[in-house]
Parts: structure tokens; sequence; C-alpha cells
């Protein structure tokens, strides 16, 4: 066959039934992503004779005698197509792993198309942007700006690796050869309990290509957490690499080696099992209860309750909730729960191994490259030295990398086969196997005076841990920190987390705390009905304020700054927001209108200790290196890091060069997630920055006679007095001197701060398909000092979008058998383009920040107040009480004909 990709003519023998996106991806054209392998998503995106065509469900061999297109075809980082410099100016990404995909669809729009994105972008999901970035580069909207020396610091910067991205050349963990490289898949178990009597692994090993079949007989037989914190103690360790019990439907059964995909896939479909089925419990209710099928035995100290299947258990109050009910006017009860939920991000879990001089290198797809070196130290009896993991561009988080789930079966293929192991997830195994949000069924009782004042508060919280417990105890723990928003005497908090036969749960964006703030805004919206008082008075009587203690699960002390008042200003600046927009019409007859409002409290930093190390090193080539391991998935750390740097030393983002996420070149990093990328390690860049600054200061003082109070950075050189001084004479007199220009600091998440956040609809619900449009969106929080405008307001977009696919959309299905029935993006319906309204972002001036130039971090926060907010707007507009999410047509419709005007679920 002959092929012409990107103007080359060659012949070319794709594998029988291979589609065109991984014969592409194995001829080195890694722009062309796999999101869905199933036309879904859209990554994979390539043009065929100039049209747009999505290359997983593209036959490779339809491309023959016809000219294929890649982004990297269509230009390269120094000559880009315009349609890639518009991304790159919007900017139009924050991971990336969509963009080439978006660009080579939005390349080939007419004006008509343009001007009907909700159609013509229909093809491609974003998980990261909210979409309004998306449009902006589209339509050729420019928001990247250019800082002077030393005020990089507010300014809208590019990111570092933007050329790269919109170009298809910036390296995702995939994006790679390895010559000798062997294909790992995993047999997964089609039982939500039970037991292996035996695995025959005969016919699997005669299936040409395959190397290894590793059963629960073949790995260290060591217990562990999959979830990544500095202190492992705070987890459970529940889990082996490959066990003779299973315990959810999809659990690993067997890992097969091979030389293929292909080959792996057919030795999984050859193995043999035999399982003694256990009986499986699916309700976490039905879990605690006697008698119940026991998941865990006794052997892990963490585990509170194996006979009731409870992981943890907590149990806290302040004063005296009985007495405060007692003393109360009006008395409010609900029970609100939240589904199982994925991160969906378009790029799946993977990781490469092989040996190099001796040691072990892992190149993953991971939020915490430091810390999954630390367990893959302790599965394999490895001294730390011996081992390398790193990350390249990570393809999207959201807490969903938080976890060691693919490292430790490529290290233990390459441990002992000596060869390079791939190991990728499908999007089948993202939803059957990897952690999703817990599910949360909450009660929540509030007691109140005729005035509103609050005489009790009481919440008692049931999560499904699944599983293995992974984050469910820390998770539980954070679910306390809802309570803390409002004043009251009297509190209480019951809480368990609970293991079932389902796939186990983790870290997803808002951690423990989105599923709880759904459930204490929705009743404090109820509350304040039954008063007869506004809700946003409500909770303006009620809400903490500066000199208030933040108390949550104690009333011991704390290391938490709360200074300033942000969140009263939240609620004003959104209150006034749906005052001005009033007057929306509505879309037309049948269509009932209603807002909502909802508010959210979230800690900048994991109250679990975190720490970051930088590096900051002057070369010879007058760039400034910025070494730090936190690791770049389009939380937009890499560019915020980049810009405090600049900052402090006096120079432009172009004069820094990040080296990020490898734990051979860079300092021990916690992670990026609860915010601590900018918080913890933005810090460390700080300190290290300003060490470096204050080194060069005095070298500079001291060669000019000058005192160091009077000499400051100038870009390039140092102004001493009337003198200035270029930093290459001062390089080679160093250098000369045996002296060197280089700084380590580490910074620690204590003490922390505080994020307000409030969220506003203004919604229309058709009275008779119980369709959600959303009129009005409009989001505000205390941001303190904005790093980088742009990427704030990307960070709170796509935390709304989010959101909003948690609140109407998104659930993950699980059967009575245990098994996810809708494990694709198809079933599984994350926003596109069309669903997600335009957001306001209003900003709260504040500077009661203990982060890095008095910043705060936003990726985390913002999804936390939006499900309550649609759910108290979608009361205000139909008089019915939703208390179950997700809000979806369906359900909506199914209650739209009571003829009560209030009812609850």
């Amino acid at each position: 066959m002959t092929y012409r990709v990107n103007g080359r003519s060659f012949d070319e023998e794709p594998e029988p039934g291979q589609c065109l996106r991984t014969f592409l991806r194995s001829l080195g054209h890694y722009g062309v992503k796999k999101g869905c392998d199933a036309g879904d998503c859209g990554a994979c995106t390539v043009w065929l004779d100039g049209s747009p065509v999505h290359s997983c469900i593209t036959p490779a061999f339809r491309a023959d005698g016809h000219e294929v297109t890649t982004i990297e075809g269509i230009g390269s980082p120094g000559n880009l197509h315009p349609m890639q410099r518009r991304f790159r100016d919007a900017p139009g990404f924050q991971c990336g792993f969509c963009t080439a995909g978006m660009i080579m669809t939005s390349a080939t729009f007419t004006e008509a198309q343009k001007a009907d994105l909700p159609r013509a972008l229909k093809g491609n999901l974003c998980r990261c942007t909210g979409y309004r970035a998306i449009e902006d580069a589209v339509k050729g909207v420019a928001g990247v700006e250019t800082a002077a020396p030393g005020k990089a610091v507010g300014t809208s910067v590019g990111a570092p690796a933007a050329n790269d991205v919109v170009a298809g050349r910036a390296e995702f963990t995939m994006d790679t050869h390895v010559d000798g490289m062997l294909h790992l898949k995993v047999l997964h178990s089609p039982h939500a309990h039970a037991r292996i009597v035996s695995i025959d692994r005969t016919a699997a090993l005669a299936v040409p290509g395959v190397r290894r079949v590793y059963t629960w007989e073949d790995v260290p037989r060591k217990r562990f957490t999959t979830a990544i914190h500095t202190d492992h103690l705070v987890d459970p360790d529940d889990t082996f690499i490959l066990d003779d019990t299973v315990r959810f439907v999809g659990q690993r059964v067997v890992a097969v080696l091979a030389d293929t995909v292909g080959a792996a896939e057919e030795g999984c479909r050859r193995v043999v099992v035999e399982y003694e089925v256990l009986p499986a419990v699916l309700d976490p209710e039905e879990a605690m209860a006697e008698g119940a099928p026991q998941l865990h035995g006794a052997e892990d100290p963490f585990v509170r309750d194996p006979v009731h299947n409870i992981l943890l258990e907590i149990h806290a109050h302040i004063g005296d909730v009985d007495a405060g009910f007692a003393a109360a006017d009006v008395i409010h009860e609900g029970t609100y729960s939240s589904p199982r939920v994925q991160h969906a991000h378009l790029e799946t879990h993977g990781s490469i191994a092989w040996m190099e001089n001796g040691r072990l290198n892992v190149r993953t797809s991971s939020q915490s490259p430091s810390i999954a070196k630390v367990k893959l130290a302790h599965l394999f009896a490895l001294r730390p030295d011996r081992i390398r993991v790193f990350c390249k561009r990570v393809g999207g988080g959201f807490g969903g990398k938080q976890e060691v789930i693919s490292e430790d079966l490529v290290a233990l293929a390459t441990l002992d086969t000596g060869r390079p192991v791939c190991f990728e997830y499908t999007r089948e195994e993202e939803f059957t196997t990897a952690s999703p949000r817990h599910p949360m069924t909450l009660t929540v009782t509030l007691g109140a005076k005729t005035d509103g004042t609050l005489t009790a508060f009481q919440v008692r919280n049931v999560s499904n841990t699944g599983a293995y417990g992974n984050h469910g105890g820390e998770t539980l723990f954070a679910g306390g920190a809802a309570v803390m928003i409002y004043r009251c005497p009297n509190k209480k908090y019951d809480a368990f987390s609970v293991y079932t036969n389902t796939v186990p749960s983790g870290a997803l964006r808002g951690y423990g705390m989105t599923q709880p703030a759904f459930a204490v805004e929705s009743a404090m919206d109820e509350l304040a009905r039954a008063l007869h008082i506004d809700p946003l008075e409500l909770r303006r009587r009620n809400i903490v304020r500066p000199g208030d203690p933040l108390v949550a699960l104690h009333d011991g002390p704390d290391d938490v700054v709360f200074t300033e008042d942000g969140l009263g200003k939240c609620i004003d600046r959104v209150d006034d927001a749906l005052a001005r927009t009033a007057d929306q019409p509505s879309p037309g007859p049948g269509w009932l209108v209603g807002a909502g409002v909802a508010s959210s409290l979230h800690e900048t930093a994991p109250p679990t200790e975190h720490i970051s190390e930088a590096w900051v090193t002057l070369g010879d080539d007058l760039v400034y290196e910025v070494a730090v391991g936190t690791v770049e998935f389009g939380e937009g750390t890499s560019t915020a890091h980049v810009q405090i740097a600049a900052n402090q030393l006096g120079t432009t983002p172009s004069r820094i060069r990040l080296v990020q996420s490898d734990t051979d070149r860079t300092g021990f990093d916690t992670g990026a997630f609860a915010s601590a990328g900018l918080f913890v390690a933005g810090n460390a860049v700080l300190r290290a920055a300003n060490a470096v600054r204050d080194r060069i200061l005095e070298f500079a003082a001291a060669r000019t006679g000058v005192h160091p109070v009077m000499c400051s950075m100038d870009d390039d050189a140092v102004l001493c007095g009337d003198q200035r001084v270029s930093l290459a004479e001062l390089v080679a007199v160093a250098r000369a001197r045996g002296i060197r220009f280089t700084a380590a600091r580490k910074a620690y998440g204590s003490p922390r701060s505080v994020v307000s956040n409030t969220q506003g609809f203004r919604i229309a619900v058709h009275r008779v398909t119980g369709e959600i449009r959303v009129l009005y969106s409009v989001h505000a929080t205390d941001a303190a000092v904005v790093i980088n405008p742009a990427q704030v307001r990307g960070q709170v977009e796509g935390g709304v979008a989010q959101g909003i696919g948690f609140t109407l959309t998104e659930n993950h299905h699980v059967d009575a058998n245990g098994v996810m029935a809708n494990p694709n993006f198809r079933n599984y319906r994350i926003p596109t383009y069309a669903d997600i309204p335009r957001t306001e972002l209003l900003l709260v001036a504040s500077s009661d920040s203990v982060g890095p130039m008095r910043s705060k971090g936003m990726a985390e926060c913002c999804i936390n107040p939006v499900a309550p907010a649609l759910a108290n707007a979608l009361q205000d507009a139909t008089g019915v009480r939703y208390r179950a999410l997700p809000l979806t047509p369906e359900r909506i419709y199914s209650r739209l004909g009571e003829n009560q005007p209030v009812r609850t679920d």
C-alpha cells in the first residue's frame, strides 16, 4: 500500500484490522492521541484528503492512496499554522491532550461553522478548559500577554510548552518508542467477590509472542496502598499487586506480557481461571449491617471494623447538639446522595519501564513521581537510588493520577525480564478499574432560631470507599470541613468509610468536599425557605468571619490563616451579579425560571504533611534553571513557577528554563494535588529564587564596592548604584573563583490559607421534558494575589464545567452484579461544548494568604459550590427539591407533575 502522510510518500503495510490512529503512531506521529478508541473524544483527529476524521475508527487501509495530514504536518513550533497560533495565543488549552484534535477540527471550519460551534465541535471533548478558551482560540481572541522584566506576576503570560503543545510536539507519557519493548495487558475479574481456586496459563503461553503470565503467586506478597500521600500511614495497606481474592468486577487477576498488544490481549483471553464465587455487597449501609459479607480481615491495623466492613469511622462534636435542637424554633433534616463519578482525563493511565545501567526507570502518567518511587522501592525491596521515576507532560489528572496503579506491573515485568515494558489503560479500564469519586450519602440536620441563627448543625456521612481503602479515610476527614463554613456552637459529625464490592474510590477535584458541599448548601437553602428568609441573607447571618474559629472536627488550634471576610464578599458579589442580570428572558413558553446560589470554603493545602524542594541555578548561558518535582497536567503550575522565579530574579519568563517531575533531576515533591503545586511548590520556588537573587546581589555588591541594599536585578544585569554589571561578567568572575549561583529551598504545607467560593446560576427548566438550560453562570472567589489571570479564569471555568457534568449528566452506573454498565464516553456523558455556559468570574480582592506572593490555588475549590447552586436554582424554578444527583431530565420530569408545590426525594 502507498501512503502520503504530511506530504511524504512511502510504502507500508498496516496490520490486519489496524486503525489509522495506531498506524500513524507506529510511524512516529505522536501528535495523534488516544483518548477513547471509539470515535467519541476527537483527540485522534487527522485530515484525510483535507477533511477531519477520527482516526481511531478509521481503518488504516482506507488511507491507501490518500493524503493524510496530522498536527505535525500543518505547522512546526517555529512556523505555526494560523489556528495553532490562535490556540497558543488564546490560550486555548490546559493539559493540552485534546489540543491537537481540536486544532485539526477547527482549522477546517468555514465561517458558518465558526458561527455554530455547538454543532461544529460536537465531536471533540475537553475535560480541562470549560470550552470558553477554545471558543476564543477558534475566533481569534488573544489573551496571552508579554511580561516586562521583574513584572511577570499578575500577567497572563503563556505556558512554557505552548508552542510544542499546539504543534503536537509536546511529549506525553506514551509518546515514545523504546527498542525491544514488550506490552502488558490485564485479565480482569468478572465477579464482584470471589476466591481464585486455580489459574491455568498453558493456553495463554502458547499464543505466539506471549512471554510471561503473572498471577498472584508471582508478585511480592506485600500489602500497600495505591493512594499517594507523603505519610502513607494515613491510608490503609489493604492491597496486593495481584491477589488470590477479588473484591470487585474489574480487579486485576492476571497480567500477560507479550511482544505486541494484540498478543497480550489474546493471552488474557486464553487464561483459564476457576473461581469460588463469594457473597457480595454493593451498598454501604447493607455492608455495615450484621451478617453482611466481609471483604477484609483484621490483618490491616488501619481497618477499624472488618466485621462491619468499616474502614474508618469518625465521631466528632463541639458543644451539645441535642441542646441546640431543643433550643431551635425550626429544624430541617434531609438526606442527600451523590453518585460515583469518573475523572475522564483524556490521557488514560499508563507507564513504561526499562533498565538502564542497572537502575529501574519508570516513565509514567502520575501526579507524584516522588511518592511513586517510594512505593516501588517498598514493593520490590529496591534501594531508592536504584529507581528513577519521571513524567513528561501528563494529559489531565484531577486526582485520578494520585495513585500507583500502572507503575507496579511494568516494574514487576521489567525487573523479571530485563526488557522494556509498556502498560497503557484502555478507556473501558479507566471506567471499570481506576478510582472514581466516592459515592456519599449525607443526612444533614439543622436547627435555627426564627431570626436564622443556627443552634445545631449535625451531619451523618456514609462514604462508599469500594473494595479498597485508597483515599477513603482522608476524604472522610476532608468532608468534615463542610461544617466549618457556618458559625454554630453545637456541631456533630458522624462519618463512615465503608468497604463494598465495587470499584475502589479515590481522589477527585474537591477531594471529599464536593459531596458534603452539595448536602450542606442544599440543606441551608431548604432551611431558609422554612424560615421564610432569603437564602443569601441566611448565609450572611451565619458564615464564619475573621476572628471566628474554623471549627470542624475539633475545637483545638490549627494552622489555618483566616484574616479577611472573603466569603462574605463573594456572596455579595454574586448577589449583585444575579440582580444585575435578572431581566434575562425565558427561553419561551413551557419553561420555568429560577436562581440559586451556594458557597464553600476550601483549605489551600491538605492537612497531612506536604513537602516540596526547588533548585534554582544561573547557568553559563545566562538562563536560570528552575528544578522542581511538580508535574504539569493542566493545572498551570509550570507557568506559575516560571512567573514566580522571573519576578524575583528581575527577568522575563523567556530566561527561565524549567526542569520538572523527574526524581533524578529534581528534589522531593509530594505531588500536584490539593492545590499544593502552587501553594507549596510555588513557595519552594520563591524561596530558592530569592536565595539565588541575594547571592548574585551580594557578589555584585562586593565586586563594585556598593552596599547590597543599593543593588537590584535588571534582567540580564545587576544595577549597583549608578553601575550596571552584566550577568555574563558576574558569572565569568564567579566561575573563575569556583563559585556558582545556585540554591535549594524547601517548603511545607503549613501554615495554610482558606479559599472562599460562591457560585450562582439562573436556569430554565422545561416543564414537560425536565431539560435544564443554564441562562447565566457567575462565580466569585477570593483568589488573593493572582499569578496569572488567564490561568485563574481557565481553572475556575474548568472546575465549573466539571461541576455541571457532576450535577447534570455524569453517573457511573453499576448493575446488581457490580458491573459498570456505561464504561465509555458515549454513554457516560461528560459535558461537550454545547453543554457548558460561559461563566462570569468575579475576583474578590484579599491578601490573607501565606502562599507564594500571597496567592491561592484555584484548581480545586471552584467545583464545590456548583452542584448545590444548580439544585437550589432547580427548586426555585420548580418548587420541587431534588436531593439525589445527577439531576437528569428523566429524574426531574418524573416528579414535575406532582401537585404539591414543594416535594423532596
